[in-house]
């Protein structure tokens, strides 16, 4: 039996609770956040035995093989970093920090602890993104020429000042510069993440970052400034001087959670969307090229992020996307802000 707490009760956090119930083996035993009506709300939805507001005291009590870290991101150091002093395992969702330079302190805490310690990549729980890997990899589309990725959604388009109802916590500080790199941090983490798993790390990025007027007095709700950006274009160059350009926006009217991976190389090209399917990619190759046709893969099935994490616990192993891959998806990120900011391309 594998004993894991809940460390954040948020909206996501639901999500985990449903997936890990889903493994056999795996029980709630306790749930942590500093909001004490929300916490006991969570625990006793979800039949989790022990609730607090203070980690301290839930680590001290014992009774955990494992912790689920679903805060806020300004709080996933701290509470990785008290976890992996107790030997607990971590899966910790995105964005593992909200700097490299935190998240290289978290990939030298769970070294040091030799804890199981992975990050919530969700989407590559996709097995067309693993084939997709696997093609290129073993050079099916030849040499990579350009690769384009997109993630997209409408949200901002029909939220407060559209519908007049709340904003949700969890979107209000997605929306803040002061508690969230917005949605580069959001968005661009997950789909950096997605583009460089298949066509690998670039050497250079430049990126140009947006946070457009929500349409309420003085850009601001319930006293919180809405100003963390809201659509970021980045463009890429990567070893062997092929070029690749991500983009992401908040404001994509219509979508409501799309994303896209298209790579071009000398012998052929790949597309992955996840809107079509999780398991099927489109690929061009071979005899295919000169007429442009494409045919569709089906793609083997592969474990989500909370089936590797909880085999991994059980078996002592480790692996990916584990804290060190969230380090270096965000140097990409701090990279993109260090080029929206001098207005020119930055090696990583």
């Amino acid at each position: 039996m594998i004993r894991l707490a809940i460390l954040g009760t948020g909206n996501m956090a639901q999500q985990h609770v449903h997936s890990l119930k889903e493994i056999a083996g795996v029980r709630l035993a306790a749930c942590c956040d500093v909001d004490q009506a929300r916490v006991q709300a969570f625990a006793q939805q979800n039949n989790v035995p022990r609730a607090y507001t203070d980690v301290a005291a839930l680590l001290d009590a014992g009774g955990l093989d494992a912790v689920s870290i679903v805060a806020a991101d300004a709080a996933h150091k701290d509470l990785a970093l008290r976890a992996a002093r107790h030997g607990l395992h971590i899966l910790c969702e995105k964005p593992l920090a909200t700097n490299a330079a935190e998240a290289n302190v978290m990939v030298q805490a769970v070294r040091a602890a030799k804890v199981v310690n992975m990050v919530n990549f969700s989407y590559r729980a996709s097995a067309a993104l693993y084939q997709a890997r696997e093609l290129v990899a073993a050079g099916a589309l030849g040499e990579l020429r350009h690769v384009e990725a997109s993630y997209l959604q409408g949200w901002l388009t029909r939220t407060v000042w559209r519908t007049k109802q709340p904003i949700s916590p969890g979107a209000l500080w997605r929306m803040s510069a002061a508690q969230s790199n917005g949605d580069l941090g959001d968005l661009g983490v997950h789909i950096l993440d997605f583009m460089t798993f298949v066509a690998g790390a670039p050497r250079e990025l430049s990126c140009q970052m947006t946070s457009l007027p929500k349409g309420l007095p003085g850009n601001k709700y319930k006293g919180v400034l809405l100003d963390a950006n809201d659509s970021f274009v980045a463009s890429l160059r990567f070893a062997n001087g092929a070029l690749g350009v991500v983009h992401s926006s908040r404001w994509a009217t219509g979508q409501s959670n799309s994303i896209r991976l298209r790579v071009y190389g000398t012998a052929g090209a790949l597309i992955v969307d996840l809107d079509s399917a999780w398991n099927k990619l489109q690929l061009c190759c071979g005899n295919d090229m000169q007429a442009g046709r494409w045919r569709t893969l089906r793609c083997p099935k592969v474990p989500n992020i909370y089936q590797r994490f909880i085999r991994s616990v059980r078996t002592h192993t480790l692996d990916k996307p584990d804290f060190e891959d969230g380090w270096r998806i965000q140097c990409y990120l701090d990279a993109c802000l260090a080029a929206a900011a001098r207005g020119r391309a930055v090696r990583v």
